[in-house]
């Protein structure tokens, strides 16, 4: 495809993931204003409104500055005037990622990748400028430098990783052809399938951090069915109409992916925060006061040592991401040895165990990795003093993932398995 026509497609890509972003905060926005604030609204207010919602989903921090009259009519104490908000609410940001990652591996199979992600980051950054030199709000302050950088690498970051995976797998005729032709050609030379463990590695992790999603959602869905009573109690505690509910209710959908991640913290142990000194995890629940919103009834008020076995479905991840990476290792040998024995899938030589101790590895240190980062973008603050730590903690979580993938997916890879004859490779 001729470059000029892939950067301007990836132009356009990024030009509709931030559009339709916007778009997705002010619909609701304008409704609200039409039906909820009538005719004393202050429109000039809307836009920076919406826009601050989606920077907000893109990471970028909120500073709130309360006036006086707002904390007097309130009753709301001066110290508690200023504060951050920067718990994110992550589907806003996965929406633009998603789009991104897509729009990078179609500029990967265009054969124009560098081009077509360049395109897409620098109209992500000009949007991004666009909309903050354009919501000046006193209220909701976000430093300039934050507003262009965030957004950006929300896109940039997914889009280039979209277009190497693609271009590693397809070919690009490129940069990413080149250095896979270079390591095959070391790989032939040695005698190790040092390609396949590459790709052993990558789709390992891709099971593990998939795998950590399913197990965040599987844990919602549970709470949400035993603890559906006590988030209908809040709801009507909240004493809101239906505008007001629905507006609550597509709130709290923008932190869905937020509480997935939560969740997958709780199953591997560590579990999360809601404020300074609160603790809810398989060992014990240890909360104080936290704002009345209905999706905080999913958190439970006790806890029982059987929680722990939740544990086993992260070590379940790690079994699968083994036996995904076994799988790939063993079609690598295969190709490389040209048949022979193989034993359980993987060549029955020595040489074989350094590729596999080398995925093993990999996996287990990237996948750590891969869960700090969602934790790290599923943490933030929601208000002033104690409600300044939300969220899960990125230590414990990335090392009880690491503990736990690893010995699901040394199981995997490791374990014996029945000895079979490859079929020759011609």
């Amino acid at each position: 495809m001729n470059r000029l026509l892939v950067l301007l497609l990836s132009a356009l890509d990024a030009l509709i993931a931030a559009a339709v972003g916007v778009a997705i905060v002010v619909a609701p926005l304008t409704l609200f204003w039409v039906v909820g604030l009538g005719a004393g609204a202050d429109w000039a207010a809307l836009w920076p409104a919406a826009v601050r919602v989606w920077q907000l989903g893109q990471f970028v921090p909120l500073h709130i500055a309360l006036g006086e009259g707002y904390l007097v009519s309130t009753g709301i104490p001066t110290q508690a005037a200023t504060f951050v908000i920067s718990l994110a609410p992550l589907a806003l940001a996965v929406f633009t990622a998603v789009f991104a990652a897509r729009s990078g591996a179609r500029a990967a199979r265009s054969g124009a990748w560098p081009i077509g992600v360049a395109g897409g980051v620098l109209v992500t950054l000009l949007v991004a400028t666009v909309l903050w030199a354009s919501s000046r709000n006193p209220v909701a302050a976000v430093y300039g430098w934050q507003a262009l950088l965030f957004p950006t690498l929300v896109f940039a970051l997914p889009a280039l990783a979209g277009a190497l995976v693609e271009a590693w797998r397809g070919g690009d005729g490129g940069l990413v052809d080149a250095i896979r032709d270079r390591v095959d050609g070391a790989d032939q030379r040695r005698g190790h399938p040092w390609v396949a463990a590459v790709s052993a590695s990558a789709r390992g992790l891709g099971v593990v951090v998939a795998g950590l999603i399913a197990v965040g959602a599987l844990v919602v869905a549970a709470a949400a069915v035993t603890r559906g009573g006590q988030i209908v109690a809040l709801f009507e505690a909240a004493h809101v109409d239906a505008l007001g509910g629905g507006v609550l209710v597509l709130g709290q959908l923008g932190y869905l992916p937020t509480l997935v991640v939560w969740g997958a913290s709780f199953a591997a142990g560590p579990g999360f925060a809601v404020g300074a000194g609160t603790a809810v995890s398989p060992a014990g629940t240890s909360l104080g006061v936290v704002p009345g919103l209905p999706v905080l009834g999913l958190i439970p008020e006790t806890s029982t040592p059987w929680l722990f076995a939740l544990l086993l479905l992260v070590v379940g991840v790690g079994v699968l991401a083994g036996a995904a990476a076994r799988k790939r290792l063993a079609a690598g040998d295969v190709q490389n040895l040209g048949g022979g024995d193989v034993i359980g899938g993987v060549a029955g030589r020595d040489g074989a165990i350094v590729p596999r101790l080398v995925t093993l590895a990999t996996i287990v240190v990237l996948g750590a990795a891969a869960a700090a980062l969602l934790s790290l973008c599923a943490s933030g603050a929601v208000g002033p003093g104690r409600l300044a730590v939300v969220g899960p903690d990125a230590g414990p979580f990335a090392f009880c993932v690491g503990v736990e993938i690893a010995i699901g997916a040394a199981i995997a890879l490791f374990s014996p398995a029945r000895e079979r004859a490859a079929a020759p490779v011609d």
